[in-house]
């Protein structure tokens, strides 16, 4: 992992090889509960303790789609990392859910940039690809794959109108 965590690498400080971890999320019945009320998916697997503790996992199990979405959150935005490069978030590929998400498990996301390359159309920009893994308290990886990301060669003008340091 990056040797000491700071805010606002830039293009120029990213190189292939470059490793993350984010801070931790413990996860809430609030989130199930919440979640559930966002996407409409109310299965009984994530909302009922009956259900869920006859299931295969014996108590109920976050939405896999929450986990993704805490975990997006937990990397750029949450850690700043990227805030005066990262312009959007470009896809996800090769995403699996490999383990369950109960509740009380703290997440967090070891990610790696795999692949940096120069924008074919945008010779200000590049596309930095992520391997991502997702794990809990224990180390167990919950889910993994890749996430790319588009990044901006100069530093960011929204940064500065922000309130965040002037180049």
């Amino acid at each position: 992992m990056a040797d000491e965590r700071r805010t606002g690498y830039r293009y120029a400080d990213l190189y292939v090889g470059m490793a993350f971890r984010s801070p931790g999320r413990t996860i809430t019945d609030a989130d199930l509960v919440g979640f559930a009320g966002l996407t409409g998916d109310f299965s009984e697997l994530h909302t009922s303790e009956v259900y869920a503790q006859k299931s295969q996992f014996g108590r109920r199990v976050a939405h896999g789609m929450l986990g993704l979405a805490y975990a997006h959150g937990l990397m750029w935005a949450r850690t700043g990392e990227l805030r005066e490069t990262a312009i959007a978030f470009l896809g996800i590929s090769d995403w699996r859910f490999l383990e369950p998400i109960f509740v009380g498990d703290t997440i967090f996301v070891n990610y790696r940039i795999s692949e940096l390359r120069e924008s074919k159309s945008r010779p200000t920009q590049a596309i930095a690809t992520f391997d991502v893994s997702v794990v809990d308290q224990n180390e167990r990886i919950v889910q993994r794959g890749k996430k790319a990301l588009l990044v901006s060669k100069e530093p960011l003008l929204a940064v500065a109108a922000s309130g965040g340091p002037v180049s």
